[in-house]
This record gives C-alpha cells, sequence and structure tokens, in this order.
C-alpha cells in the first residue's frame, strides 16, 4: 500500500473505548501523532509533540519538567491528564503531577500517540478529566536490528540512542539506552539589592526493554521494564543569600523503576481478553539548607512514590452489531516524604475500578455508544462517570458526532493531607507553607461536544472539528490563609503564606478545535491545528484565583509541512502560535508568540546501513518565554545523525 492509498484511509485508534475504531466512529475527539510527523517536527522532548495536537498549550517550567495544558486550567503539573505508556499510567496520585522529564522512553522508540481531546473518565477512571495521553511504543518485533542516533546542538543540547532488537523463533525482544542532556538558559537577576544567576541543567539516562513471546496461536506474553536516573541542577544563586528563596533546592537527584507484565488471549477479531500487571517507583532527592534567623533551615524536598497496579479487560462481540468492551482494575499507591507532610510515615491507598463501553450498530449510518466506569476512591469513596455518543453518517465520509461526558478528578496526597513545615536543624518551626485542609470534594466536569470528521477525497483532505461546552465544579485551588495564634514560627511572621487548599467554586469552557490534514501530492503533506476557548468563572472562583479566566490562550494554531525532496531528502516546517495566557501555580503572564521550526534531511544506505542526517533549526524568529518571564527561549540549532543495521 502506497503513502498515498494510506493517507485516504482514517486512522484507527484504540484509546477511547479500547475498541478498534476508525476516528470518525470515536466516541470522542482523537488526534494522532505519528512517527512520521514526530521524525519531521524535530523535537526530542516528548512533551513538545502535544503542540501538534488543537487547543493544547505546552511550556518548559523549569527541573526539566514541563507543564502541559489543555483548554484552560493549565499549570505547572499536568495535573488534569491521564498520561499512559503502553497501558501504564505515569500520573502521579501523590504530587498531582505527570514527570515528563522522568520517562524511561526514547523519542525513537514510539510508534504513535493517541491524544483523546476530552474526558475519557468512562474509559480510564479518574484524572482522564480533561484529555488522555496514550503513548503506544514500537513492538519488538518492529525494530529487529542495531539502532543508534546522536543530536549535538546549542544551548548544551546533546543526546545519544543506542538500541537493538533480535529475536528467534516466537520470541522478539528490543533494548534501549538513552542519554540526554540539557543546557537550556542562565539568566541574570536582580531581587531588591541581592544580585544573582537563575540557571537550569539536566542529565537524564534511562534503560528500558521489551520481549514479547508467543505462547500459542492465540496466547501472547509480553513483559517491559526500565529504569531512569536524572541529576537536574536549577535554581537561583543570589549574592547576599536571599532567606525567602531557600525553597528551591539547587540540585535535584531522581531515579524511577518500572516494570510489566502482560498476557493476552485472542480467539478472534473481536473476541479477546488480557491481564496486566506492573508496578513503579519514582524517588527525588532533592537536598536544600540555608542559613537564616540564626538556624541552619531545612528543604529538602525528597518524595518516595510507588504504585502496584492489576487490570483486566476483555473485547467482545455480542450480537453482529453489538461490541462491548469492558474491565476492573485494582491499584495501590503509596508516599512518603518528610517535607510534604511534615512526617516519616508512609501514606498510601486502594481503589478499584471498573469500567464497560458499549457500541450498537443501529442502523448502517447511525453509532451508537454508551460507557460507564465506576470506582471506589480511598479519599472520595464511590464515584461514577457515564458518557453517550451517537455518531451519525451525513453521507459517505461525513460523520456528525454527539458526545455528553463526565469525568472527575480525586485529590492528590498533596492537596488531602499536605502539612509543610519548614524547620531547622534543631526541629524548630520556620515557616509553614501549606496545611492540612477539610476533606475535598473531586473536581467534577461534564463536557458537550459536537464533532465532525469529514473526508474529501478528490481533494486528498482530511478535517476534524468539534464544539464545546464544558463545566467545571468544585475547582480545587489554594487560598491564603492566617495562621492561628499557636503556631509560633521562627521567622516571626510567616514570609512564605500559609495556604489552604480548597474547593473553590466553577467554570465554564467552551470553543472549538480544528484540525486538517492535506496531502495535494503524494510528496507533500500538511497539518494545521487550530483552537479558540473562552472561559467564564463564578464569582466563589474569582476570589480564590482570578487568574483563571487567562489559564488558556483565547487563540491558539500549529502548522507542520513536510516535502519529500527526492534523492533521500526531505524538509518541513512547522509553526506554533500561542496567544496571551497565565499558568497557574506559579507561572508568569505569558505574551504571544509564535516560533518556527525547520528540518532538513537525507537519507542513503552505506555499506548496507541506513543512515539519516538532519539538520533542525528551532525558534528561528524573535526570543519568546514560557511560563516564566526568566525563562527566555531563544533560537537553538543541532544536528543529529541515526544508523540502522
Amino acid at each position: 500500500m502506497s503513502e498515498a492509498d494510506f493517507f485516504d484511509e482514517l486512522p484507527v485508534v484504540l484509546s477511547v473505548s479500547r475498541m478498534s475504531q476508525p476516528v470518525n466512529e470515536a466516541p470522542a475527539a482523537v488526534t494522532v501523532i505519528d512517527r512520521d510527523m514526530i521524525r519531521a517536527s524535530g523535537f526530542r522532548d516528548i512533551p513538545d509533540l502535544l503542540r501538534l495536537v488543537p487547543g493544547f498549550s505546552v511550556a518548559y517550567t523549569r527541573d526539566n519538567t514541563w507543564a502541559v495544558g489543555y483548554h484552560g486550567m493549565a499549570d505547572a503539573f499536568s495535573r488534569r491528564f491521564q498520561v499512559l505508556v503502553d497501558g501504564r499510567s505515569f500520573y502521579s496520585a501523590a504530587y498531582g503531577v505527570v514527570n515528563w522529564g522522568e520517562l524511561p522512553l526514547s523519542i525513537d522508540d514510539i510508534e504513535r500517540i493517541e491524544v483523546v481531546r476530552g474526558p475519557n473518565a468512562a474509559t480510564f477512571g479518574a484524572n482522564a478529566f480533561f484529555a488522555v495521553i496514550n503513548i503506544i511504543t514500537k513492538e519488538a518485533v518492529q525494530v529487529p536490528g542495531t539502532f543508534a542516533s546522536l543530536q549535538y546542538g546549542e544551548q548544551g543540547m546533546a543526546g545519544l540512542t543506542l538500541r537493538h532488537g533480535g529475536g528467534e523463533g516466537d520470541l522478539n525482544y528490543r533494548l534501549t539506552f538513552s542519554a540526554q542532556n540539557r543546557d537550556r538558559f542562565e539568566t541574570d537577576v536582580v531581587d531588591g539589592a541581592a544580585t544573582g544567576k537563575l540557571f537550569e541543567e539536566s542529565r537524564t539516562y534511562f534503560l528500558n526493554g521489551r520481549a514479547d513471546y508467543r505462547l500459542s496461536d492465540t496466547d501472547e506474553l509480553s513483559t517491559q521494564f526500565g529504569a531512569s536516573v536524572g541529576d537536574w541542577q536549577a535554581g537561583r544563586l543570589y549574592s547576599p543569600p536571599q532567606p525567602d528563596h531557600f525553597l528551591e533546592p539547587q540540585q535535584q537527584d531522581v531515579d524511577s523503576q518500572y516494570a510489566q507484565l502482560k498476557f493476552r488471549r485472542a480467539l478472534g477479531v473481536d473476541d479477546e481478553w488480557s491481564l496486566q500487571f506492573y508496578h513503579s517507583r519514582h524517588n527525588l532527592d532533592a537536598p536544600s539548607r540555608l542559613d537564616a534567623y540564626g538556624l541552619t533551615i531545612i528543604g529538602d524536598q525528597d518524595a518516595l512514590q510507588t504504585r502496584t497496579n492489576l487490570e483486566f479487560q476483555a473485547n467482545t462481540r455480542i450480537a453482529p452489531d453489538v461490541r462491548m468492551a469492558w474491565g476492573a482494575e485494582l491499584r495501590r499507591e503509596a508516599v512518603q516524604s518528610a517535607l510534604y507532610f511534615d512526617a516519616d510515615d508512609t501514606r498510601q491507598g486502594v481503589l478499584g475500578r471498573v469500567n464497560a463501553n458499549l457500541e450498537w450498530r443501529a442502523r448502517p449510518d447511525l453509532l451508537l455508544q454508551g460507557g460507564a466506569m465506576l470506582e471506589h476512591h480511598y479519599f472520595t469513596g464511590f464515584n461514577g462517570s457515564p458518557r453517550l455518543a451517537v455518531n451519525y453518517d451525513l453521507a459517505p465520509d461525513n460523520t456528525l458526532r454527539f458526545n455528553v461526558s463526565q469525568a472527575y478528578r480525586t485529590p492528590t496526597f498533596l492537596e488531602q493531607d499536605g502539612l509543610y513545615v519548614y524547620r531547622s536543624t534543631t526541629g524548630l518551626p520556620v515557616d509553614i507553607i501549606g496545611v492540612t485542609p477539610n476533606d475535598l470534594l473531586p473536581e467534577r466536569i461534564r463536557s458537550h461536544e459536537i464533532g465532525y470528521v469529514g473526508r474529501y477525497r478528490p481533494w486528498r483532505l482530511q478535517l476534524d472539528a468539534k464544539l464545546f461546552y464544558d463545566k467545571v465544579d468544585d475547582y480545587i485551588a489554594t487560598t491564603p490563609i492566617t495562621l492561628p495564634a499557636g503556631a509560633e514560627l521562627v521567622s516571626g511572621g510567616n514570609p512564605g503564606g500559609a495556604r489552604q487548599v480548597v474547593n473553590g467554586g466553577s467554570l465554564t469552557l467552551r470553543g472549538a478545535d480544528l484540525q486538517l490534514n492535506w496531502q495535494p501530492a503524494s510528496a507533500f503533506r500538511l497539518s494545521v491545528q487550530y483552537a479558540r476557548v473562552f472561559i467564564s468563572t463564578s464569582p466563589e472562583l474569582d476570589l480564590v484565583d482570578d487568574d483563571v479566566t487567562d489559564s488558556a490562550p483565547r487563540d491558539s494554531f500549529s502548522l507542520l509541512a513536510r516535502h519529500d525532496l527526492g534523492q533521500g531528502w526531505a524538509a518541513s516546517a512547522g509553526i506554533y502560535y500561542s496567544g496571551r495566557m497565565i499558568w497557574l501555580d506559579d507561572g508568569d503572564p505569558t505574551p504571544a508568540f509564535t516560533r518556527i521550526d525547520v528540518r532538513l534531511a537525507r537519507s542513503w544506505n552505506w555499506q548496507g546501513h541506513e543512515v539519516e542526517a538532519a539538520v533542525v533549526g528551532q525558534n528561528l524568529g524573535k526570543d519568546y518565554h514560557e511560563f516564566r518571564d526568566t525563562n527566555v527561549f531563544s533560537r537553538r540549532v543541532y544536528s543529529s545523525l541515526s544508523l540502522a543495521w
């Protein structure tokens, strides 16, 4: 099948209902970022790829961490997304953060990314609130032989990836090692009478492996493992030292590990079941000390998180026109942090959930779908998330979708039990930053969507558009409080300002997403994404956080053009525009910016080896800043060389 023939077909996705569906039959809007788009973009950091999804905002924050938002409530932690890698959740229940920089995953191992643009708790449970980002890696059989990739460029960018795949009989395996270095910026800063520097540098190393063993014609066993280590230096160096900046450790060491085992039995196209187990561990060591008030103050942001998960899923065809996917999941989560909980004990909880999705082809032009999830959470008890969708074919290649769904986000351990007190080495309380709240309600969202998927074969054009109206209740926010009289602090005045987590009110989000794929010639492809968002808040929420209305750009736009020049040459260009917005949780107002990236590559065969050399220029226009005023992004040019044999 040629590339042109492939383009005439709509992508098939698995991430919406856990049933294989073309995007026009899925009960929610989906964007697929395939490996050709990944390569053409020139991006080497996984969060950057989300710039290719309509409605997404992406920003680098600090400490090798990223902020990601969709349609609003965008913050430093990506806390309203469910992020999966081959079925493993990377959402942190401890702090409500996605540790993007610690994913033990090479961008070269990604087969595709399926982004469900909208709530999907009916399939994936709590915290599939705004979107689900499902990263699907290459199977072992897809990458035989040895592969090496090297990147080097400005701003301290350096990267090395080594992969080897092989197999014998029914066993296939791959093993990948990667090392990545970034030195993003160093900025002079002034704070009153003090001067200093804001600096950033990170080094991350990881190893992962996968083995797939076909036990029989129907049974397959797959196992994966991975480990990552990071050394991140970031912070502020002031002369003279400033007591109110001891909260920012200048160095962080992180390590994480995971192991996954999955058994799958496929008796037919619509008759299969699987059992999956995984365990993950994440450790942060971020020591911080400051001499102030005549004492040595401890600000060690150390934390240990673990997750153990068991999941069963089954797909079956009940009748010729009816399919169902159903399953159950049991999960244990635990966290330990002396600073954030003012204690050395381990906090843990167990949750269980069941889910089902039903698809009924009522008529050739009418598809009805329903889904629901019931979960018992260790903080909030029983919660349910229903979804109802109707897909109607107006004409061949023209489909309307109507979708109503409900989802929720449960409080994290930090939001529910957080009590972080900065103490001296003698144990005296110096400052209280957060206090334990009353019992929190989960955030809830009710989403309404009208979507359209059209395919215009004579023009070689695909169009996906949606209108949305979302209502969010019980928004979880932080608010300043006055400490009780008995809270005697060495600082004397609580300079950091104590804050408490509360349910702060409601907000509405409305607007439109648009994505267009066009291939006017076999050698040229164009992808365009656009979003427009309006946010309004209740008076109660305005009192708690009046920045929420600006927590998404009013307009955002991206374009990726790819052209095969012949003789092994290929060129691509990306344009990314984001309107003004304010990132929540310590972010600064971000002015509108336009970023332009280009990539030129040549591939050839050398002594039986496949070779590709490329040069990538990022942000070739004006400097801009993301998340903080001090995060200034200037031009970066890097080169890459890959070899496969």
